[in-house]
Formats: structure tokens, sequence, C-alpha cells
């Protein structure tokens, strides 16, 4: 597997892994490879460091990289959604008819009341407990 930095046309920097480098270059070619930002598939590498091993990256453990893959994931939830608490299923509708301004959003709401989102179109999806960001602590 390869992990390679990308780039697309809208200058949104981002992460995939393939097989080996031509299956990017396949995939690529294709259309296949999208921007999670912005949905381009004018898609770049970027440049990029080599990757040296080092003894501690050797010897760390699968459970210790998921860890970090689970860190970074909730630092990017973080730094690029609106957390919007208990309102997360209104706020979903409104944005998703037009009502309020187009943001990428998270927060809480029931089993249930998910499945109805779903279920009228709006695109949501759940996060694994793992995956979840701490919510923002409240201004006094």
């Amino acid at each position: 597997m390869i992990r390679y930095a990308l780039l697309c046309d809208q200058e949104h920097g981002f992460e995939a892994w393939f097989s080996n480098s031509s299956a990017f270059d396949d995939q690529n070619d294709r259309g296949l490879v999208e921007c999670p930002q912005c949905g381009s598939v004018t898609v770049r590498k970027a440049v990029m460091s080599p990757a040296v091993s080092t003894s501690r990256k050797r010897d760390a453990t699968p459970e210790a990289k998921l860890k970090a893959m689970a860190s970074q994931v909730k630092a990017h939830i973080r730094n690029n959604f609106d957390y919007v608490g208990e309102d997360f299923a209104s706020e979903a509708r409104a944005i998703h008819a037009g009502d309020k301004p187009d943001r990428l959003i998270y927060g809480e709401t029931t089993p249930e009341e998910g499945e109805a989102l779903r279920e009228e179109g709006v695109p949501v999806a759940p996060l694994p407990d793992a995956l979840a960001p701490t919510p923002p602590k409240k201004a006094n």
C-alpha cells in the first residue's frame, strides 16, 4: 500500500491510500479520485517527503496506528466542521433545504432521527465513538 498526499484544482489537500502507484494513476485517469471537500475529480499528487522508517515506526502497533488515525480524523472534524450540538437534525434539514448556508456540521441526534434524515435524502452519516470529536467547550 502507498499513501499519497493529494491536491485538487481548488488546492484542497487530502490523503488517500492505493495498492501501488499505477493504481493511483489508473483511478485518477478514470476520474475516480475525488476531493472529499469539494468533490473535484481534477486531482494531482502533492510534493511529499520520503517516509523514513525508524525503529519507533517499525515497532508501532496496529492499535497505536489506528489511535493516531482516529486522532487525525477528530482534529479534522473539529477544525473543518461547525458543532451544532443537539440541533444537528434541524440544522442538517435546513442546510439540505437551502434555508441555511451550505456548511459542514457535526452534532448529536438519535439513531431514529439519523435514519429519518437519510430517508429524506439528507446526506448524513453516524460517526463511531472512536472517531467522534469531543464537543467544544462552551464559553462562559
